[in-house]
């Protein structure tokens, strides 16, 4: 697969390729390599930094147990860059009951997280994550099956950016505000509920339907929800879809775009991702099965593209690249940020 991410001033591509192997009827292993090349300047970079560059390599491996009618799986995932290393550890358990109309399946997995920063070699520090994911999926009737889930997740150490300032009121710099280093607790925990469902429609199409809750310590709230129409096309071994998203959160308690002095707060934060903001997102997508003249190694094989268009929109996180030293603009009277992104992936699939 290649990937690639464009907007608000980073692109984010690169390969990954994905394994995957059964061994008799009861055991599958996989493994995959997933490359994340970085560039660029956020918004955030382009106030107090300069542009740059890096690189995340993660490798996972991952094996289920298929014993009656439960699968059992584990799975490890590294994840490594110049100044962070990750790695998780996760086991899950499915059941299938009730003449498999209903489904049961429970997850958990633990983090641990090197955080470090370039140019400082004495910065170390850590953060631990713990995740607990608990699934019911049913068939309701012969086209719709619904799922529900609910997760908690609890995380502990370390859990700013390293880089990232926030921004503070002062009559005696130049821009009428100075910066200083973001400081968060040490601890977070959040949970989620989604409900899903799908429905098989006459002509053989179908559509996927998905709102998401979420709320965690740190006074963050937000509401997804997502449609998906999917589309085959027989004649032509093609596979259409469509998608939409709508997503809103509640910022942080201890975040602002601009605090009224220095160590205002015990806390504090400026990332916009902890900011009041919405996002759109409409994507479009492929799979093509290639006929047998075209397919390698006579195997089945797919070709797949898929295209979405993200807009992001935040309510109190303002662009302070409007300063222009001519004091035309008052701190905090700036504009609100926005901008557009672009995901793409493409990715080919062989069955061997």
């Amino acid at each position: 697969m290649y990937h690639s991410y464009s907007g608000g001033g980073v692109t984010i591509d690169g390969p990954s390729v994905l394994v995957r192997k059964n061994i008799g009827n009861k055991v599958s292993l996989s493994a995959n390599y997933y490359v994340d090349m970085i560039s660029g300047a956020s918004i955030d970079v382009q106030a107090t930094a300069s542009p740059y560059s890096e690189q995340r390599d993660e490798y996972s491996l991952g094996a289920e147990y298929l014993v009656d009618k439960t699968t059992m799986s584990l799975s490890y995932t590294n994840s490594s860059e110049d100044d962070y290393q990750a790695e998780t550890v996760g086991f899950g358990i499915k059941q299938d009951f009730f003449g498999d109309l209903s489904t049961v399946s429970m997850r958990v997995s633990l983090g641990s997280d090197d955080v470090m920063r370039n140019g400082d070699e004495n910065f170390l520090e850590q953060a631990e994550h713990r995740r607990y994911s608990l699934g019911w999926s049913q068939i309701l009737t012969t086209r719709l099956i619904a799922e529900l889930s609910v997760e908690t997740v609890a995380d502990e150490g370390f859990l700013n950016n390293p880089y990232r300032s926030v921004r503070y009121l002062d009559p005696g710099s130049g821009s009428g505000f100075s910066y200083q280093a973001e400081l968060y607790p040490n601890t977070r925990n959040s949970d989620a509920v989604a409900l899903r469902a799908k429905y098989r429609l006459p002509y053989r199409a179908a559509i996927k339907s998905e709102y998401r809750r979420y709320a965690d310590s740190w006074g963050i709230n937000s509401d997804n929800l997502e449609l998906r129409y999917t589309h085959p096309l027989e004649t032509e071994n093609l596979i259409l879809e469509g998608k939409l998203r709508f997503y809103k959160q509640t910022g942080a308690d201890f975040y602002s775009d601009l605090f009224p002095y220095l160590d205002a707060t015990n806390f504090r934060a400026r990332d916009k991702e902890l900011s009041d903001f919405s996002s759109t997102a409409i994507g479009i997508g492929a799979s093509y099965l290639l006929p047998e003249r075209w397919s390698l190694f006579e195997r089945r094989n797919t070709v797949n593209l898929y295209w979405d268009y993200v807009l992001f929109d935040y309510d109190n996180f303002h662009d302070v690249r409007v300063h222009n030293g001519d004091g035309d603009v008052l701190p905090g009277e700036e504009p609100a940020y926005h901008f557009n992104a672009h995901v793409v992936r493409l990715f080919w699939s062989m069955w061997f």
